[in-house]
């Protein structure tokens, strides 16, 4: 008879259940996050095991790895779409575990992409990019606040990076705390600015586009880095069966929930790729800036929404060209894409 296995996993120890084919429980324990503690406690059941069902949140890798280099089939729980009957007055990591390993019998469980071993680390440096882009625009905009509250004057992006020591003393009036406080975030800014280029180096020398990515390169608003953010991050294209799949997975879709012509909600807005959706929104950015027609598009959405929605309503365009650019294997058509 066949087994099923299901790994509850923590930050430090996981919950391990083995199923037979009647749902009986032929193994039920929590160990410790140590592989060879696993390995040899599934060691008796490895013949008989079907699949183990892995569910976690962040730290899989070491686990999922090494299960399946052991020559164990492992199947990536997608935890959000897992359903759990909510009428339970009480539930534990033991039913959590049992639940999946139920669910992995009836053939009914949702399985998330298990990324190749071999492309995690320069997808994970270039996570680390959008990280610190991310706290870079924090520090421009941190100074652009300080200078418009205590001087009503203005400044753009451009101006806040050629900030000499003068130029502050003259927004600041003499305010030496003031100075202070802009002169921290300027050098945090620069450092910020030193690490990202690093890290794009590092890239840019350990990984190119893949020929089937190539084409990523004819849309406006990307280029190599972003080209390689979203290869990396969409992975294998073949998974997503339709444009609306991929523009869902790059959170580039509404989320809302109807009922009688009336709006009952949101739902699911975390599901999909939080990198994937920066990176078109900075492709996004970048596109409204310098092609005259998405412009027009964007100044049209802004005009009868706010500019928040505008950005997206273009990321949403982009993604979706960039999906049948792929597939296709043809240059980006701007004309199609915004007509």
């Amino acid at each position: 008879m066949k087994l099923y296995a299901a790994i509850d996993l923590h930050s430090n120890n996981s919950v391990l259940v083995v199923l037979d084919g009647e749902d009986k429980i032929v193994y039920e324990k929590r160990l410790p996050n140590e592989l060879p503690v696993i390995l040899a406690e599934l060691e008796p059941y490895r013949e008989r095991i079907h699949a183990i069902a892995v569910e976690s949140t962040f730290n899989w890798y070491w686990l999922v790895d090494g299960l399946m280099d052991a020559g164990y089939e492992v199947k990536l729980v997608n935890t959000a779409a897992v359903k759990v009957y909510e009428g339970l007055k009480y539930s534990a990591d033991e039913h959590d575990a049992r639940h999946l390993a139920h669910l992995s019998r009836l053939g009914l469980l949702p399985v998330g992409h298990i990324y190749p071993k071999e492309d995690r680390a320069v997808r994970d440096l270039l996570r680390k990019r959008s990280q610190l882009v991310r706290y870079r625009t924090m520090q421009i905009l941190s100074i652009q606040n300080l200078i418009g509250r205590n001087s009503g004057r203005r400044i753009n992006t451009d101006g806040v990076r050629k900030l000499t020591d003068e130029a502050i003393a003259d927004y600041c009036g003499g305010d030496e705390v003031l100075e202070l406080a802009i002169k921290s975030n300027l050098k945090t800014l620069r450092c910020l600015d030193g690490q990202t280029t690093e890290l794009e180096e590092a890239v840019l020398k350990r990984a190119k586009l893949k020929p089937q990515f190539k084409q990523l390169l004819t849309v406006d608003g990307i280029w190599h880095i972003l080209g390689m953010t979203i290869m990396y991050e969409a992975g294998d294209m073949s998974r997503f069966k339709k444009v609306g799949h991929f523009a869902s997975y790059a959170r580039c879709v509404g989320s809302s929930r109807w009922s009688n012509h009336k709006k009952k909600g949101e739902g699911n807005r975390k599901n999909g790729n939080k990198y994937l959706a920066w990176a078109f929104i900075e492709a996004a950015h970048y596109a409204v800036r310098y092609n005259d027609r998405i412009r027009r598009f964007y100044q049209r959405k802004r005009d009868k929404t706010n500019k928040i929605v505008a950005a997206k309503a273009v990321a949403h365009k982009l993604a979706r060209a960039c999906y049948h650019v792929l597939k296709e294997q043809t240059p980006f058509e701007e004309a199609r894409a915004f007509s």
